[in-house]
């Protein structure tokens, strides 16, 4: 099964909504392998 292409664009959208639904920062950018301070700049 080939791996899932997706674009930064989306992988953005995904992180922000998922910040819109409520959950903390902290763990959405752990999840995404991102730094706070990357997290905030989206």
């Amino acid at each position: 099964m080939p791996w899932k292409e997706v674009s930064v664009m989306e992988e953005r959208l995904r992180f922000v909504a998922r910040l819109l639904d409520g959950e903390g920062m902290s763990s959405v950018c752990r999840e995404f392998g991102i730094s706070r301070k990357t997290g905030h700049k989206i």
